[in-house]
């Protein structure tokens, strides 16, 4: 059995371990089945995606395989315009290759408002509709959305919006990806919704595109199995 493989994971806004924590138990599963040695990043601390590129890649590896969610996809692709010869694997979750549209900035400036007055508690209420699948809104999972937004906290949110409101467009850069793609969203996803994924996947040659059925915005938490499975065979896979 090679030895397992370096995988930093990315956390999408207001998340943190709890996003990957599953998919970290089934990739790290000791024995003969252990594909990766996980580490999840910090992207609390900054507020523009290239610092929180820089400070991925400084505690980073040499080389290693790269997932992200959401936000953390648009770290991945920061990544990749730094430090591309680094990475072996990409994989990118529910996440969009494109600039904030207007109407996503304004509602996202609004959201920014809303906490900067003490609403930040009201924030993810307001956020859970567009994060998870209908039927887990309201159950377990949404609790720990919440629990895990509150962790993660006013400020460090503050910080991710302005990043991520200043980020690029990224779609010229997908044609230059070289290494071995996965390209997964949910399919209930309302916030990066399947068509922004087959956009990503169509870019960048040869990567493969998958639906995760029963889930929306955070697969990795609604449906873990299924996730890990996508993982486990990206993994295998060789330049």
């Amino acid at each position: 059995m090679p030895n397992p493989h370096p995988l930093l994971l990315l956390p999408g806004l207001l998340c943190d371990a709890r996003l990957w924590r599953d998919v970290v138990a089934g990739l790290e599963a000791p024995g003969p089945g252990k594909l990766a040695e996980c580490r999840v990043a910090d992207l609390t601390r900054d507020d523009t995606l290239r610092a929180m590129a820089l400070r991925v890649l400084e505690g980073a590896p040499d080389r290693f395989a790269l997932a992200g969610l959401s936000m953390g996809g648009y770290v991945a692709f920061e990544i990749l315009r730094l430090a591309p010869e680094r990475v072996t694997h990409l994989a990118l979750f529910d996440t969009s290759a494109r600039a904030d549209t207007p109407e996503a900035a304004r509602k996202r400036r609004g959201l920014m408002a809303l906490t900067r007055t003490g609403q930040f508690r009201g924030v993810t209420p307001r956020l859970l509709p567009s994060l998870l699948h209908p039927d887990a809104v309201d159950g377990p999972l949404g609790h720990e959305v919440r629990a895990m937004a509150d962790r993660v906290g006013r400020e460090a949110f503050l910080r991710q919006q302005l990043a991520i409101l200043q980020r690029p467009d990224s779609r010229p850069l997908l044609p230059d990806i070289a290494c071995p793609t996965l390209v997964a969203v949910g399919e209930q996803d309302i916030l990066t919704p399947p068509e922004l994924a087959e956009e990503i996947a169509a870019g960048i040659p040869g990567a493969r595109l998958v639906r995760i059925p029963g889930a929306a915005h955070l697969p990795t938490m609604e449906q873990p199995a299924a996730s890990i499975a996508l993982l486990r065979d990206w993994l295998t896979v060789t330049a």
